[in-house]
């Protein structure tokens, strides 16, 4: 797997203990209005998506989604921790890897 900037920030995020990982830490983060960025690994299920989009919906609607290259595999090397689903729950953490997800050519967008 290929160095990527905004994986190495994640790992920042982490162990500054910014992130939410796994389904049910994402949509509580979502569900307390802490998340700043959603972030989807490649092999993550429609369904999955469709549901924390919805959560998004009710209670942070302007909330941008990412869905990244890297599958679940590829974030557990990385981060050491296995998730489909990552919330950012800070605002600087979350622009900047917006920002390093864009240079880096991948997904990104606002859902809606």
């Amino acid at each position: 797997m290929q160095s990527k900037k905004y994986l190495s920030m994640l790992g920042l995020a982490r162990r500054a203990g910014k992130l939410s990982m796994g389904h049910d830490m994402a949509l509580d983060s979502i569900r307390k209005r802490k998340s700043k960025l959603v972030l989807f690994s490649s092999d993550i299920s429609p369904r999955l998506i469709a549901e924390v989009e919805t959560a998004s919906g009710k209670y942070l609607p302007s909330l941008p989604c990412a869905k990244l290259e890297e599958t679940m595999d590829e974030i557990h090397c990385a981060l050491g921790y296995r998730a489909g689903v990552i919330s950012v729950n800070d605002m600087n953490f979350a622009k900047r890897i917006i920002e390093l997800i864009d240079q880096e050519g991948n997904k990104y967008g606002d859902k809606n």
